[in-house]
C-alpha cells in the first residue's frame, strides 16, 4: 500500500487508485496536514457523519484518501448523480457526423416527441443544448420524478415557454436526453459509460446490473437510465474531472467539455450548495466556503460527488436509500398517496423527536438538507487555513 500513499500531486491525479486491493478500504495518509487538512477538523466532520445514516464518506486529495469511513467497494443507487454520468458520455460523442450528437440540433430535427401528451411545434424547437442545461422550458410528466414535479410546475407553469429562457430541474429534459443519446449513438448509456469511461479509468465495481431503467409509460415514453456505483469508482470519475478529462495521458473527456461546467453556469435561485447548475452538475455559492471552481453531482438521499479543483480534492458521500424507499413505497400503496408524498411523510416522521431514536430512523432515514449542509460545512472547516 506504500505506492498508494506516495501518489504524486498533479501527474498522478489519475493514478492514485490503480492497483488498490479491492478487498480493503482506501489507505489513508498518516498526516492529513501534508495535504492541507487538519486532523481535528476531520475528526469533527467524520464524527458528525457517523451520527447520520451515512454509509460511506471519503475525501481524496492528490490521489490519497485523507480520511474515509464505510465500505467503499459497495455499490449504492446513486439516483440523480446519474445525470453527471450521462453528461460525460454526451460530451464524448459531440459532433455532426453519424453516431454523434449535435448540441444545436432541435428535438424536431431529431424526431423526438412524447406520448402521452405530444410536444407542441414550439416545444420541439428546444435544442439538445437546452436539455443538458435544463432550460428546455418543457413541462411534461416524466419517469423517476418522485416529488420534483411541484417545483417544475412552479417554475415553468402550464403554458408554453420559449426554449432556452427558464431553468427548471426537470427529469423530462434528462430522460429525453437519454433517448437522444441512445438513438443517435446506437449505444445504451451503460455500454457507452462502460466502454468510454469505466474501462478507461479502471473502475472496479461497474457490472452489467449496475445500470437499470425506470420506465413509466403512462407518463412519458422516455426512460431514466439509473446507476449503482461504489464510492471508489465515483472517486475515479471525480479524478477524471480534476485532470480535465485526461487520464494517464489519454484525453478521455474533451477538456473543453469539463471547462464548460464552471464557465457556463445558470443561476437556480436556490441558496447554498445548489446556487448554480451547469451541464447536469451543481455549482455551490461562495458562502458555502467551497472554493470557486467547485462543482458536484447530487442524488436522492444526498448521494454526492464533489470535485474541488482548488483543493485537488474529490469528496464522495453515499447512503443506502433502499430500506427507506421500500417503506415509502409500501406507505404510498397502503395510504393511496404519491411516492413523493410518502417520502416527505417518512422524513417528517423521523424528524419528530419521539421517533428519532427508533432503529429505522437512526439507520435508514433520509438525511435532510440542513444536516448535509452541516456536514459539508464541517468538511470545509477541516481544510487547513
Amino acid at each position: 500500500m506504500a505506492k498508494w500513499r506516495s501518489a504524486a500531486v498533479a501527474a498522478a491525479l489519475g493514478l492514485g487508485l490503480i492497483g488498490m486491493d479491492s478487498s480493503r478500504p482506501l489507505a489513508e495518509t498518516p498526516a492529513p496536514e501534508r495535504l492541507g487538512w487538519t486532523a481535528a477538523g476531520l475528526d469533527r466532520a467524520f464524527d458528525y457523519a457517523k451520527s447520520l445514516p451515512t454509509d460511506s464518506l471519503v475525501i481524496v486529495t492528490d490521489g490519497v484518501a485523507v480520511r474515509s469511513t464505510g465500505d467503499l467497494t459497495r455499490r449504492y443507487d446513486v439516483h440523480s448523480v446519474r445525470k453527471a454520468l450521462l453528461s460525460a458520455v454526451v460530451g464524448q460523442h459531440l459532433g455532426s457526423g453519424p453516431r454523434q450528437i449535435e448540441l444545436e440540433a432541435t428535438l424536431a430535427d431529431l424526431g423526438i416527441d412524447d406520448q402521452p401528451g405530444p410536444l407542441t411545434p414550439n416545444q420541439r424547437q428546444a435544442k439538445v443544448l437546452h436539455l443538458i442545461k435544463s432550460v428546455s422550458g418543457i413541462n411534461h410528466l416524466a419517469a423517476a420524478t418522485a416529488g420534483m414535479q411541484p417545483d417544475v410546475d412552479k417554475r415553468l407553469g402550464r403554458n408554453e415557454n420559449v426554449p432556452g429562457t427558464i431553468w427548471a430541474y426537470s427529469n423530462w429534459d434528462y430522460n429525453a436526453l437519454t433517448t437522444v443519446f441512445e438513438q443517435r449513438t446506437s449505444l445504451s448509456v451503460h455500454e457507452a459509460f462502460k466502454r468510454g469511461i469505466a474501462e478507461r479509468i479502471g473502475m472496479q465495481d461497474l457490472a452489467r446490473d449496475s445500470t437499470y431503467y425506470i420506465h413509466e409509460p403512462e407518463l412519458s415514453r422516455h426512460r431514466a437510465a439509473m446507476f449503482w456505483m461504489s464510492a471508489r469508482d465515483l472517486v475515479r470519475f471525480g479524478q477524471l474531472y480534476l485532470a480535465k478529462g485526461n487520464w494517464q495521458g489519454e484525453q478521455t473527456l474533451p477538456a473543453e467539455w469539463v471547462e464548460r461546467i464552471t464557465k457556463d453556469v445558470t443561476a437556480t435561485g436556490i441558496d447554498g450548495l445548489r446556487a448554480g447548475h451547469s451541464y447536469l452538475w451543481w455549482v455551490p455559492a461562495p458562502d458555502t466556503g467551497l472554493p470557486s471552481g467547485t462543482f458536484w453531482a447530487a442524488g436522492l438521499g444526498f448521494q454526492a460527488l464533489f470535485v474541488v479543483p482548488a483543493w485537488r480534492t474529490v469528496i464522495v458521500h453515499q447512503a443506502n436509500t433502499r430500506p427507506f424507499l421500500l417503506r415509502a413505497l409500501a406507505m404510498a400503496s397502503e395510504e393511496k398517496i404519491g411516492l413523493g408524498a410518502a417520502i416527505e411523510k417518512l422524513i417528517q416522521y423521523c424528524v419528530d423527536p419521539a421517533n428519532a431514536a427508533t432503529d429505522f430512523c437512526r439507520n435508514d432515514r433520509f438525511i435532510v438538507p440542513r444536516e448535509f449542509a452541516q456536514l459539508m460545512s464541517l468538511i470545509v472547516q477541516a481544510r487547513a487555513k
